[in-house]
């Protein structure tokens, strides 16, 4: 029997658990085949013999003044274009991504989207059949996660 898939807008509320990031506004984009992370102070070491990488997230659009400093295991680097055509090297990363009732691991690729219009966005690959797309909708998922998280991250960094 196959699971009935759940129904999304094309922008929706997430929380990335793994990271510690209870709240980021994501682009659920079908035309990205990868999905990408903003990051900055990327920084890779070693640590018991596995690659990882240390990174900063500001997880919420015009606002510098919320960070959260992230560690993850690194799975992958791969060259990866982004929607202008311009390729880059990446770091991949695989992190449990929860949206509304649904958890699962999602790779990441790590990249500065400080000028983009979302924190992340999640691709084709990691949608893995799960969802239907709706692009009249936005936040179907619930639109009262974003109140508590604000209320959370304004809390936790003042």
């Amino acid at each position: 029997m196959e699971q009935e898939k759940i129904l999304v807008g094309w922008r929706e509320w997430a929380s990335l658990p793994g990271l510690g990031v209870p709240a980021i506004k994501m682009k659920v984009d079908t035309g990205a085949r990868t999905s990408a992370l903003h990051a900055f102070s990327i920084e890779t070491f070693e640590e018991k013999g596995k690659e990882r990488v240390r990174f900063a997230i500001h997880p919420l659009q015009k606002r510098r003044d919320i960070e959260i400093s992230c560690v993850a295991d690194i799975v992958d680097k791969r060259i990866v274009s982004d929607s202008g055509g311009h390729r880059e090297k990446r770091i991949v990363i695989k992190t449990p991504i929860r949206i509304g009732d649904l958890t699962w691991d999602v790779e990441f690729t790590l990249t500065d989207r400080d000028t983009m219009r979302f924190r992340a966005l999640l691709g084709r690959t990691a949608m893995e059949s799960l969802f239907v797309v709706d692009p009249k909708k936005s936040f179907i998922t619930g639109k009262s996660i974003e109140h508590e998280y604000l209320k959370y991250l304004t809390r936790k960094h003042k």
